[in-house]
């Protein structure tokens, strides 16, 4: 029996359009395009095991040390590294929320504690999660914004998070792969103060690299940072990968200015759609939307060439759950046609 816990099988089914991934709606940035063809000769070698231009490349964008950076194949291989090398007793994760926290802790030998977030709340974290930061918790894993749900967590919310696991010991990772689809501010200031505080990021979304593989730590505990490196693969970030990240990081913040723009327009756009269809819409900050549909339409989709993410296996909600990416304004209104189409479909059958 197969069994895949993220978007993006596209493999199994014919798929048109794939709305169960969230990258860049503007695709790959054109730079970071060119600078793969151009480098293609150079793949023929070993990548650098260390990343040392990548890293150096990240430090100055950060405006930190090259040491408190660690890369790896994408945002998930460094999360289960993590947890592999901290072994955590009991970690502590919200519901729902980003599958690979629950998967890496539980491959690690950890008991999993959910912090659950409600519907009636638009699933924001409470004042409550602070209760749930006792002794007995290890390990921390946050996503702002969170996946599924879009929302984003208030930085002074965050910080006094971070506050209390520091005094308390408890190692803190904050995962903001979708962060730069927003104006929000980064918990990353706070790194060169607090030693239990784990920022986690990826290529992947801005730059519409998935395939590629490329995500990073940072953290000022350097000899955690060590220890989790020495703990993966050799040449675990491959030559194009890096590359690709030397390539996106020359794109600047115009790269990302230009696509919370476009990003912005059309998850207004799909957002009413969505609800003048009858949907219950959750409010995101970033580049997909989470939202709840009186009828099934995951296999009425499919059948129509249209992949989107069924929710039904996230902790906390349940198949009547569906996320979609944000894409370009003529997808995104095949979608909203096909989903008309189907719910009148429905409408009618039921008369």
């Amino acid at each position: 029996m197969e069994r895949y816990d993220h978007g993006g099988d596209i493999f199994s089914r014919r798929v048109e359009l794939d709305f169960s991934v969230n990258v860049n709606p503007l695709g790959m940035p054109p730079a970071v395009r060119q600078a793969l063809i151009e480098g293609i000769d150079s793949f023929a070698s070993y990548p650098d095991p260390q990343c040392r231009a990548l890293r150096a490349a990240l430090a100055q964008r950060h405006s930190c040390s090259p040491a408190r950076i660690l890369c790896g194949a994408g945002a998930a291989d460094l999360i289960i590294r993590l947890c592999l090398v901290r072994r955590p007793r009991r970690v502590l994760v919200c519901a729902p929320t980003f599958s690979e926290y629950e998967k890496a802790a539980l491959l690690s030998g950890a008991d999993v504690v959910y912090h659950r977030l409600f519907e009636e709340n638009n699933f924001d974290l409470g004042e409550d999660f602070l209760d749930a930061l006792k002794d007995s918790v290890d390990m921390v894993f946050l996503c702002s914004p969170n996946n599924p749900t879009g929302r984003l967590i208030p930085q002074d919310f965050l910080a006094e998070v971070a506050r209390i696991c520091q005094k308390r010991g408890i190692l803190l990772a904050v995962d903001e792969c979708f962060l730069s689809f927003t104006d929000a501010p980064s918990i990353r200031l706070l790194i060169a103060q607090n030693p239990s505080l784990i920022v986690i990021d990826a290529f992947t979304k801005m730059y519409a690299i998935a395939g590629l593989r490329l995500g990073y730590i940072m953290s000022s505990n350097e000899d955690l940072l060590s220890r989790v490196e020495a703990f993966g693969q050799s040449w675990s970030v491959s030559a194009p990968a890096q590359t690709a990240g030397l390539a996106a990081l020359e794109c600047g913040e115009e790269w990302t200015r230009k696509t919370r723009i476009v990003t912005a327009a059309e998850r207004r756009f799909v957002s009413e759609g969505l609800a003048l269809l009858g949907m219950n819409v959750f409010d995101g900050a970033a580049n997909y939307i989470l939202f709840k549909s009186p009828a099934a339409l995951y296999e009425p989709l499919l059948a129509r060439g249209i992949l989107i993410r069924s929710c039904a296996n996230y902790t906390g909600l349940d198949a009547s759950f569906y996320r979609v990416g944000v894409k370009m304004r003529r997808d995104n209104e095949r979608l909203l046609d096909e989903l008309r189409a189907i719910v009148g479909l429905q409408s009618a059958n039921d008369q």
